[in-house]
């Protein structure tokens, strides 16, 4: 008995298992990008020279995880979010929207406390480490806080072995479901 199989969805098929491969490989490029990314903030922590504040998103790149220094003209707006102490302790970190001049903006994270009750804080020149956000993280912190744990690259996540391992698996369910079928189809057929 010959079996037939149907040329539309097997195309289909066929073209949504190529593309989740070419999507794992992608993940996979992108895993080494990422290493090299974080190699490259590693090497950054270990620099002594400041650099200016980010401008540009570029800027940003290039800055993180460097030592800078703005001054806080103003403060526009004090917040609290989830933070950890130098000391590993959990808290709230203290962030500060800062006025910096020529229009613009910059969170400056100034300190931990236990509470998450804002401090009498109005701005000057703080020198800290540039995060991600960007936001810098203050070495010394102000208004009676705590210092903060210093922003380090491995918190930044890299997940994309496990991102590409999804898209193979994908791609091995859709063609083992679509096997399947076809054989049921078949043995229905017969």
């Amino acid at each position: 008995m010959i079996r037939k199989v149907p040329i539309v969805p097997t195309a289909i098929v066929a073209i949504a298992v190529a593309t989740m491969i070419a999507l794992g490989f992608w993940q996979l490029g992108r895993k080494a990008e990422k290493e090299a990314l974080l190699a490259r903030y590693e090497q950054a922590r270990t620099l002594s020279s400041a650099v200016e504040w980010p401008q540009t998103e570029a800027d940003v790149e290039v800055a993180l995880f460097r030592h800078a220094q703005l001054d806080c003209e103003r403060v526009v707006d004090l917040s609290a979010r989830a933070g950890t102490s130098v000391d590993g302790r959990k808290g709230w970190a203290h962030i500060a929207r800062c006025a910096i001049g020529d229009g613009r903006e910059a969170d400056v994270a100034i300190g931990w406390s236990e509470r998450p009750v804002a401090p009498d804080w109005q701005g000057g020149v703080v020198e800290g480490i540039v995060a991600p956000g960007p936001r810098l993280v203050v070495a010394q912190p102000t208004a009676g806080l705590v210092r903060l744990a210093p922003p380090d690259p491995a918190d930044v996540p890299n997940n994309h072995l496990a991102y590409a391992g999804q898209w193979f698996f994908f791609a091995l369910t859709a063609l083992v479901i679509y096997v399947l079928a076809l054989r049921r189809k078949w043995n229905s057929a017969a």
